[in-house]
């Protein structure tokens, strides 16, 4: 199980009303199907669902089966330019879901801190956070 992966699936859950329906699903399930994160027929079948509030409701319900390492870096990254308020959403219960998990007093003295890039969009986390969310995130980048 991918653990960054697998947090940002939980951020989504607690956001799941919210992106049903603030979200239009055709832009996101064009990029998904590019990135091999649903297949031809995932594509197809979505593109049949009437309204776009169904539609985005059936994308999700099918992403949170997915196996996929990358399903919910690669959605969080195709809803960044249409969706900007909802990442930023995203990424303040993301912060809010990790010190959560893995609690810190506070500043490290020493240092231990970790700048993100995703697509030239910074998110600060400290490092006890999630080393592996960097490596992710990093190799996605480099795909696009």
């Amino acid at each position: 199980m991918d653990r960054p992966n697998e947090t940002l699936k939980q951020v989504f859950k607690n956001l799941h009303a919210k992106i049903a329906k603030d979200v239009n699903p055709d832009s996101v399930i064009d990029v998904l199907l590019s990135k091999h994160i649903i297949s031809d027929d995932d594509y197809y079948n979505l593109r049949q669902v009437r309204g776009s509030r169904d539609r985005c409701r059936d994308l999700l319900s099918l992403l949170y089966l997915s196996s996929h390492p990358e399903t919910f870096i690669q959605l969080r990254i195709a809803l960044r330019d249409e969706y900007p308020w909802i990442v930023d959403e995203i990424d303040e219960k993301l912060t809010s879901l990790i010190a959560q998990q893995q609690p810190h007093e506070g500043p490290s003295t020493d240092g231990k801190f970790l700048k993100l890039c995703v697509n030239c969009e910074c998110v600060c986390l400290c490092v006890c956070v999630l080393t592996r969310v960097a490596e992710i995130i990093t190799a996605a980048c480099r795909r696009l």
